[in-house]
């Protein structure tokens, strides 16, 4: 297992080379759904430190098997805004972002605990009615709104591009991701730290078009990711 991680942080450090990009620009997610805890814990020792989950109630489970150990958790799958209570406190960075009432959730959690939570808006780059994310016409007024939040920081953006058997085809989407960053720094006077794109299947385009976050499942810990 130590030596897949090493494997896939080579291929992150080849692909950053190609992209004239330094590697400590790009942080490796392992994207743990479906993945024991034990398997979690291996990976952890092997000095994966950043897991994330989908679906809460997996995660939650997980989180308390494994609570001794200072792993740091993302929440990438769809966010049901009853169940954001339930994490809160227990996630750094929300991946998925997408509507105006789960902002409005998150802030009146966050604000209970005292916390800021980080979170990232996902853009549906594909405007694919099967996924998640908000429509690129709607992405302006979300972000103004997670802006005026007390209790949010607005990291950046995410997306889960159409799958194309070729990596190649889908350098268009972290291509209109990245540009849409650009975009909301301008009009917002904003810095935006993360760009979270590219999974297993597509990563090296991803970091080759400025991707900050990759999560990395299936060519982690086998299966799919």
């Amino acid at each position: 297992m130590c030596q897949t991680l090493l494997e896939v942080r080579e291929r992150i450090e080849k692909a950053c080379v190609r992209a004239g990009r330094d590697p400590s620009e790009v942080t490796l997610l392992g994207a743990s759904k479906g993945v024991p805890p034990e398997k979690i814990k291996t990976f952890f020792e092997c000095g994966l430190r950043i897991f994330g989950e989908n679906r809460v109630q997996e995660f939650l489970k997980k989180y308390e098997e494994l609570k001794e150990l200072p792993i740091e958790w993302h929440f990438i799958g769809y966010l049901q805004s009853n169940k954001v209570k339930y994490i809160v406190d227990k996630v750094t960075l929300i991946h998925s972002v997408d509507r105006p009432s789960l902002v409005e959730e998150i802030e009146k959690r966050a604000q209970r605990l005292g916390k800021v939570q980080k979170v990232l808006v996902e853009v549906n780059v594909g405007e694919e009615e099967t996924k998640g994310g908000v429509k690129e016409q709607e992405l302006k007024p979300l972000v103004e709104l997670i802006l005026s939040q007390e209790h949010l920081k607005l990291e950046g953006l995410m997306c889960i591009p159409p799958y194309r058997e070729n990596p190649e085809e889908v350098r268009p989407y972290f291509v209109k991701l990245r540009s849409l960053k650009d975009q909301l720094e301008k009009e917002f006077g904003i810095k935006l730290e993360h760009l979270s794109m590219g999974m297993s299947h597509d990563f090296e385009v991803a970091i080759e078009e400025g991707a900050t976050i990759v999560r990395i499942g299936t060519a982690l810990f086998g299966g799919r990711s």
